[in-house]
């Protein structure tokens, strides 16, 4: 199991981003499942469209109903710990997106998060060990 943040995401989705490539490489060798909540998908989707297209958008949710990619639903523990995370990195800002995903990552006892975002995924402490381990 992979723990997916937006940067990945999106950059897999754009051929223009510096780092498309090493994205599409990680996302189509990683064994899976690749596993992200539904606040990362509104903002690859906010993103996305932005940026290259509703029809591009549509690929996203494509990859979603080919169960490319799993949305891990938040539980109140998490949206707990989200408010938790949001109020001790405030002054980051962390952010509720990235704070879901350290959350389910809690949760689901996992490691690695993919993520181009080394700034918040190295300052905040996940709870279960002393830092993830961030690719590509």
């Amino acid at each position: 199991m992979l723990i997916v943040d937006t940067g990945v995401i999106v950059a897999a989705t754009d051929r223009t981003d510096r780092h498309h490539q090493r994205c599409v490489a990680l996302l189509e060798t990683e064994p899976g499942p690749l596993v992200t909540t539904a606040m990362v998908i509104a903002e690859c989707a906010y993103l996305i469209e932005r940026e290259l297209g509703a029809a591009v958008e549509a690929t996203l949710y494509q990859a979603i109903l080919d169960q490319a990619l799993h949305i891990e639903d938040l539980t109140a523990q998490d949206w707990t710990r989200v408010r938790q995370l949001v109020t001790v990195y405030s002054d980051l800002p962390l952010g509720g997106t990235d704070a879901s995903v350290i959350a389910i990552a809690e949760r689901l006892d996992q490691t690695r998060v993919a993520t181009l975002d080394r700034r918040h995924f190295t300052i905040a402490r996940p709870a279960h060990l002393p830092a993830f381990e961030l690719i590509p």
